[in-house]
C-alpha cells in the first residue's frame, strides 16, 4: 500500500458497529465489566479509550513501528519518553532543538538527575566524546529547529547500536509523509502532533512510536502512571486533519522550494536555512533519507530591527508561535519559539536576532512571496 493510500485506509477504517466511514469520539470516561476484570477491551479512559487508539494505531502503521502513543501535547510526549530512564542516566542531544526541548532537559528532568550534553550532531567525533558511561541514549531532530541542520539517522544509529545506546527522532518538521526515523535505525519517533499532522492550527497534541514491544509496554506504564493522555475529541481531530497529510506536504513543500528559491536569490538576505536549496550542506543527506524537504525554513534578514519590520508587515503571514498548518505563519526564534535558551548560547548556534523562521501554508505562492516582497522592501 503505497503512502497516500495508506493515510487514508490505514489503522482502523470507519467503525464496524454502525458502518460510520469514520471512527466516531467515543466522549466516556469508563466501561462497563460483565465481571471483575470481564471487560471488552477497555476498562478506563486514561488507561485506554478506542479514539485515541485509533490515532496510536494509525500512526504505528504510519511510522512502520509496532506501538503507537497519542499524548496530550508533543513536550507530553517527549517529556514521556525521558521518563524511560532513570536518575543517574545521561542523554545526549542535538545543539539545535526546539527551545521546549532545551528547556525541559536542562531546567526539569536535570533536577531529577538526568543529564543532557548537547552536542552537534553532524559531528561524530564531537558526539563521540559526548557519551558517557552513564548515557543511554542519543535524542536528534532532523532537519533541526530553526537552523534546518540535517544529521544522518543511519549514521547516528550505527554509533548507537555499537554502543547500546537508543536511537530518539523528533520527526515533526518531516512527518512519516516525507520521513521514517525508524527504517532508518532510530528506536523511537516523536512528533509535535500539532503541528503538520494536526494541519488545522485546531488541536495540541504529541505523537510516540516504538519498534520494540517491551519499550511499548515501558511507554504505557508511563503514560497509563503519569496520564498526559490526548482526549477522545483532540483524537479525533488529529485522525481528520492526517487524511490529508500527503495533499498538504506536496504543496507545502512546493510553496516553500519556490519561496527558498527566490529569498536565495536576493541580495538583502543574509542566508537561508533550507534543506531544499542544493547549497545547503546538508542537501544530499536529506535527498538520500527523506523523500522530500519540507515546508518550513528560515532566513536570516540581518538584523532584529528588520525583523521586525518584516513581522508587521506581513498581511498573509500570520505572525505566532507552531508550524505545519495550513495558513502560512512566521516567527523570530530568538524571542518566540527559542527565547527559552541563553542569548550567549543562541550567539553560538547562530540562532540571530534577525532570523526569521516560516512555516509555509498552502495559499496561492504568487499571494506569498509577493506578501515577502512587500514587507521586505
Amino acid at each position: 500500500m503505497r503512502m497516500k493510500t495508506k493515510l487514508i485506509h490505514g489503522g482502523i477504517d470507519g467503525d464496524p458497529q454502525t458502518g460510520a466511514v469514520v471512527v466516531p469520539i467515543y466522549q466516556v470516561s469508563t466501561y462497563k465489566q460483565e465481571g471483575v476484570g470481564q471487560h471488552k477491551g477497555y476498562e478506563y479512559s486514561r488507561t485506554g479509550n478506542p479514539t485515541r487508539f485509533a490515532v496510536e494505531k494509525y500512526i504505528a502503521e504510519i511510522e512502520g513501528g509496532v506501538r503507537g502513543f497519542a499524548f496530550s501535547s508533543g513536550m507530553a510526549a517527549l517529556s514521556s519518553i525521558i521518563m524511560l530512564f532513570n536518575q543517574g542516566d545521561h542523554v545526549v542531544c542535538g545543539n539545535d532543538v526546539y527551545g521546549g526541548t532545551f528547556r525541559v532537559l536542562s531546567k526539569v528532568f536535570n533536577r531529577m538527575g538526568i543529564q543532557a550534553s548537547f552536542v552537534d550532531t553532524n559531528d561524530v567525533a564531537q558526539m563521540e566524546a559526548a557519551i558517557q558511561d552513564t548515557t543511554r541514549a542519543i535524542m536528534l531532530e532532523t532537519p533541526s529547529n530553526p537552523l534546518m541542520t540535517v544529521t544522518d539517522i543511519q549514521a547516528v544509529s550505527q554509533i548507537c547500536k555499537a554502543r547500546g545506546l537508543k536511537l530518539i527522532v523528533d520527526n515533526t518538521f518531516m512527518t512519516p509523509y516525507w520521513q521514517n526515523p525508524l527504517h532508518l535505525g532510530a528506536d523511537i519517533v516523536f512528533h509535535s502532533a500539532t503541528k503538520y499532522l494536526g494541519g488545522h492550527s485546531d488541536v495540541v497534541a504529541g505523537l510516540v512510536v516504538v519498534k520494540d514491544e517491551s519499550v511499548g509496554e515501558e511507554l504505557h506504564f508511563i503514560q497509563n502512571s503519569v496520564g498526559a493522555i490526548l482526549g477522545p475529541h483532540d483524537s479525533w481531530l488529529l485522525l481528520k486533519g492526517m487524511k490529508t497529510l500527503g495533499v498538504r506536504m506536496e504543496e507545502h513543500e512546493r510553496n516553500a522550494n519556490q519561496i527558498a528559491d527566490w529569498l536565495n536569490q536576493r541580495k538583502d538576505i543574509a542566508k537561508v536555512f533550507y534543506p531544499g536549496l542544493a547549497d545547503h550542506p546538508g542537501h544530499d543527506i536529506a535527498a538520500k533519507q527523506a523523500r522530500g524537504f519540507g515546508g518550513t525554513f528560515s532566513f536570516d534578514v540581518g538584523s532584529g530591527e528588520r525583523a521586525d519590520q518584516v513581522l508587521r508587515k506581513v498581511k498573509w503571514f500570520t505572525l505566532a508561535e507552531s508550524l505545519g498548518a495550513v495558513e502560512s505563519l512566521i516567527s523570530v526564534p530568538a524571542r518566540m519559539t527559542h527565547a527559552s535558551i541563553p542569548a550567549e548560547r543562541r550567539a553560538q548556534l547562530g540562532i540571530t536576532d534577525g532570523l526569521v523562521r516560516i512555516s509555509v501554508g498552502i495559499e496561492d505562492v504568487e499571494d506569498l512571496i509577493e506578501d515577502l516582497e512587500m514587507a521586505l522592501r
